[in-house]
């Protein structure tokens, strides 16, 4: 259905803000949607218009630029407050180029102004609890892991939408965890802390601009009240043609979402490394109980 059949549809007269939410759900859904926001304002503006950013302009990052980033990451939700994250800021260009060998040699590592590296940390509580003559046994159960990891990818998506917001680029870099050991290592990360993913933010190269990447349909991934995979065939089987097409005007395969996350899982080898994750945590002090 198109988008001035859906204003019409709902009686609702096209303004800017309807219109600017109707395209923000089409570059989203890479599809016309009938569906409509509850609202709209500059914060959803940012949140649908996240993409992923690869390529940099050689500029540095206005001042104070890092601890607004993390003054946004320190106001996510935490689980009972304990805070059991850190970051480490990579800004050393011969640091970064290390760490991106590691993390299967990503250029926009290196290129990037500044690196993120997002730590779940239980060193500090360990510490703390050290300080008062406690021995923390909770600490040494997969739950306090978790616990952590969650609490870091809270934090980076507030300093995502943040920096968005400030009008920089960023894109995850999950290859941070191909070998944990070694990052630990450059970054002297004390034990009983490990590097969940990397960030990378800077301005987007306007030269190679970073598009949109479509979604699954919300058919696919939203559930009421009990999980039903009725509606998932059909969705993403429409997603499939609609991500194939982006990517071949991208330039890039036309191979289906279903044939790229097979082969993402297909063999151990294909985790580049992270099928060891399980012995790295062990090195790295965590005793999974």
């Amino acid at each position: 259905m198109s988008t001035e059949a859906t204003l019409k549809r709902t009686n609702v007269e096209a303004t800017p803000d309807s219109n600017a939410s109707a395209e923000a759900l089409q570059n989203r859904y890479g599809a016309n949607s009938a569906d409509a926001l509850a609202g709209w304002n500059d914060t959803l503006q940012t949140l649908l218009s996240h993409r992923s950013v690869r390529a940099y302009e050689n500029r540095p990052l206005p001042d104070n630029t890092l601890e607004t980033l993390v003054a946004a990451a320190q106001s996510a939700p935490s689980s009972s407050n304990l805070q059991t994250w850190s970051v480490v800021a990579v800004e050393n260009r011969e640091r970064r180029h290390r760490l991106s060998v590691l993390a299967g040699n990503q250029e926009h590592i290196r290129t990037a102004p500044l690196f993120l590296v997002w730590l779940a940390d239980l060193a500090r509580l360990e510490a703390v609890a050290g300080h008062a003559g406690v021995h923390p046994e909770g600490l040494h159960y997969l739950e306090t892991l978790l616990v952590g990891v969650i609490d870091a990818a809270l934090a980076a998506q507030n300093a995502v939408t943040a920096l968005e917001s400030l009008g920089l680029g960023s894109v995850y870099i999950g290859a941070i965890r191909n070998a944990p050991k070694q990052v630990a290592e450059e970054l002297a990360l004390p034990p009983r802390v490990l590097p969940v993913f990397g960030l990378c933010v800077g301005y987007a190269d306007p030269e190679r601009p970073a598009e949109i990447k479509p979604r699954l349909p919300q058919s696919v991934v939203l559930h009421r009240d009990q999980y039903d995979a009725g509606a998932q065939a059909q969705g993403i089987a429409l997603y499939d043609e609609i991500l194939a097409g982006f990517q071949a005007r991208q330039g890039q395969s036309d191979a289906r979402w279903t044939e790229r996350s097979i082969e993402r899982w297909r063999t151990r080898e294909s985790l580049h490394g992270r099928d060891r994750l399980r012995d790295a945590l062990t090195a790295l002090g965590f005793e999974l109980r």
